[in-house]
């Protein structure tokens, strides 16, 4: 048999298996699909995911994980489920690292004297005490710091300047963050003092961006720090003179060991299957700049929103349980949903299909799944209905988002409600993550978009 006949007979096996699949799969009744059709359109006139993003940003405000807001957060979430109805709301414990900004600070020195506008990444270490002078040594990509020599950098400050480019699916992110990452440890393991890098973002505004660094076992633990993006260029500039760029820094940070927190979970009962069930996640926690109200309190709102208008809007529960997680620690390491996936290993054939919303306030535009060939009929019809609201069917896998996705890990089937963060990145982890920069039409959409899927997913009695 040749390769072509072999391929052939095997695409041909694989059609007529995935067919008889399909065939035997439980049908999507109409009353399903007008019913989620009916949500759909109820979602668009209601405005209940931004009253719950006001409650969150203006009653909490910033939620740092391990702080005494990330308490405040969680006490919220509870009441808030428990005001809204939700059939059971109960905590899971997460043990949290607790890390503390005190103060930041930055100039050049040398040549030309002048302050830089700079924020401590989170779980940084501290400078000594009154700071550190160093020259500076530049480097364009972390990728250029890895094939650096120690001498090029031993007792220097490191500066990375790759810049972050914008798409609308974030896809400049993962090739920039690795300064974030991992610059700390490559520049300290060649001696560097502290190191900063040109903000993780796509902005030009004058507010740099924090966001978690990773240090490495064996590496020492050296200050890290984010420039604004205007800063990041004019040290740039000031490098390019061609004289030596001496820079002072000065950041004071305190980790506290560990605290408990919680993931806050919220149920609506399944009528028939209660002990299956559908996740929508999303993390509680944010960083302390701004008011976390695009990440993630959009998405906190967006998956509290829909449960609700489910719950609210139907004469009886859909077939099984609806349960949102509101996970604790995401920022810093995605701990509750690391912490949450273990606990729950053994009962993951209970968690039939799961999603998150962290992306931010963007419309959604497309839905991804990773589901059985069987479900993909289903996946089509849950496009086919959010459709209206300009979403179409994203031809790709999905991922879960990054706390659902430690559930995709262990096995629990997962979909992608993309959203455009076309802008996201302006704002990501600054000061600016603010409730005005929401706006309240574009939750809509993601509320109908997240009803449809979520009832889908509950009343269809097969399995993804």
């Amino acid at each position: 048999m040749t390769a072509k006949i072999r391929l052939a007979t095997a695409l041909i096996v694989a059609a007529t298996s995935f067919s008889t699949a399909a065939q035997d799969a439980p049908e999507l009744s109409d009353q399903t699909v007008e019913t989620a059709r009916t949500l759909r359109d109820a979602a668009l006139n209601d405005g209940g995911a931004y009253t719950i993003l006001e409650s969150l940003t203006t009653e909490v405000g910033p939620r740092l994980a391990g702080s005494i807001k990330e308490q405040e957060a969680i006490d919220w979430a509870v009441a808030k489920f428990n005001a809204l109805g939700f059939d059971k709301v109960y905590t899971e414990p997460v043990t949290v690292p607790k890390w503390e900004r005190i103060s930041e600070e930055a100039r050049v020195v040398a040549p030309f004297s002048q302050p830089l506008l700079i924020t401590a990444l989170g779980k940084s270490a501290s400078t000594p005490a009154g700071g550190v002078t160093a020259e500076i040594m530049h480097f364009a990509t972390f990728e250029d710091l890895q094939a650096a020599s120690t001498s090029d950098v031993e007792g220097r400050i490191v500066f990375i300047s790759n810049r972050m480019e914008r798409h609308r699916t974030g896809a400049g992110y993962g090739p920039a963050v690795q300064a974030r990452g991992r610059g700390a440890s490559e520049a300290a393991r060649k001696g560097a003092v502290a190191i900063v890098i040109r903000s993780i973002g796509t902005d030009s505004h004058r507010l740099p961006h924090t966001g978690g660094v990773n240090y490495e076992d064996g590496a020492p633990r050296i200050a890290a720090a984010a420039l604004s993006n205007p800063d990041a260029d004019q040290l740039e500039r000031i490098l390019k003179r061609g004289a030596p760029v001496s820079m002072h820094l000065n950041i004071q940070t305190k980790d506290h060991g560990t605290v408990e927190m919680a993931n806050v979970i919220g149920e609506i009962t399944g009528r028939e299957a209660p002990e299956e069930y559908i996740v929508l996640g999303s993390h509680l926690d944010s960083w302390d700049l701004g008011t976390g109200a695009v990440d993630d309190g959009a998405g906190v709102a967006i998956t509290i929103a829909a449960a609700d208008l489910i719950k609210r809007s139907l004469p009886n529960r859909p077939r099984r349980t609806i349960r949102v997680v509101l996970f604790a620690a995401e920022e810093i390491g995605l701990v509750g949903a690391r912490q949450y996936a273990e606990a729950h290993r053994n009962d993951v054939s209970s968690l039939i299909v799961g999603a998150e919303s962290d992306f931010g306030a963007g419309p959604v535009w497309g839905l991804a799944a990773s589901v059985r060939p069987e479900a993909l009929l289903v996946v089509d019809k849950m496009a086919q209905l959010m459709g209206t609201l300009g979403v179409t069917r994203a031809d790709r896998g999905a991922s879960g988002g990054p706390d659902v996705g430690q559930l995709a890990r262990i096995g629990m089937p997962v979909m992608d409600l993309l959203q455009d963060g076309t802008d996201y990145f302006d704002l990501h982890h600054t000061a600016d993550d603010t409730l005005d920069k929401v706006d309240p039409e574009n939750l809509k959409q993601n509320m109908a978009a997240w009803a449809v899927f979520a009832y889908i997913a509950a009343e269809w009695p097969g399995r993804f």
